[in-house]
């Protein structure tokens, strides 16, 4: 589970039950990464509000796809193993596509992202690579750039609000010890529509 304490489903009471009762996914499981919030519920409040909002909002103009990718990619920068697995396998079932999918993840591993990406997409990921490792080093040229690339400057803050918020998730995993023992690997919240349902399927 993880290097500090947790409250279960089955222990939990009060706020933390309420809050469990609306993100626990089949026979009452609630993943880990979520799991590592029970001491202080309202963590874990400020932890889901943000995921759904820049993850699973319909809202959104980038492509679900996409953004799951920007999400495996600064894990993968930041040796999280454990958001590498849920998001893989939740960009595979987004894709649909066994064969697009391992090209992909290909691609992101060995770090050659012109191999698969083009234009916007590939522009995305070198932002996201550059805002994980070197943010310092970012300048306003650098938000040019992707402009150039057809991204609005919606779309540009899409892919810094999903990029930092990976970034912030990959340091609560790794630096709490959170592992996968137990979880259901790949639920996500439903109804993109709904940024209140915080149900995982």
């Amino acid at each position: 589970m993880s290097w500090i304490k947790e409250i279960s489903y089955k222990e939990a009471t009060g706020q933390l039950k309420k809050i469990y009762d609306r993100i626990k996914g089949p026979n009452d499981t609630i993943d880990n990464v979520l799991s590592i919030h029970s001491l202080r519920p309202h963590t874990l409040i400020g932890h889901m509000g943000l995921y759904k909002n820049v993850l699973h909002n319909s809202n959104n103009t980038l492509p679900k796809w996409y953004l799951e990718t920007l999400g495996v990619y600064v894990s993968m920068l930041n040796q999280c193993n454990y958001c590498v697995d849920h998001h893989s396998a939740g960009l595979k079932r987004l894709l649909g596509d066994d064969d697009k999918f391992q090209d992909i993840i290909t691609c992101l591993a060995s770090d050659k992202l012109h191999h698969h990406f083009k234009l916007q997409y590939l522009s995305g990921l070198e932002y996201a690579k550059q805002l994980t490792l070197a943010h310092h080093t970012i300048t306003e040229t650098d938000i040019h750039t992707l402009r150039k690339q057809n991204l609005s400057d919606g779309e540009i803050l899409e892919i810094n609000q999903v990029v930092s918020y990976f970034n912030y998730v990959n340091r609560t995993v790794v630096g709490l010890g959170v592992n996968t023992d137990g979880d259901i690997i790949g639920l996500s919240p439903n109804n993109s529509d709904d940024a209140e349902n915080w149900s995982h399927s």
